[in-house]
């Protein structure tokens, strides 16, 4: 039963790291933006280093689950 909720656990932080990914690739856009605000552009580049951070957790998190659900 726990390879069920691993495995679960796994694809859920998978997708959670594709969607972290997509939306830090879209704030590096708005970031390199030179006719965007600067505001604007400084906010999309700490939001994608903010993206960065959580894509790389559940990249570690969907690791280690799907170790567990393996083993």
């Amino acid at each position: 039963m726990d390879s069920i909720k691993q495995a679960a656990n796994y694809v859920s932080d998978s997708v959670k790291s594709a969607t972290y990914g997509a939306s830090k690739e879209a704030n590096k856009e708005v970031a390199k933006d030179s006719n965007a605000p600067v505001g604007t552009r400084v906010e999309a580049g700490f939001d994608a280093l903010k993206d960065k951070s959580n894509e790389h957790k559940h990249d570690a998190s969907a690791e280690a689950n799907k170790q567990a659900a393996t083993h």
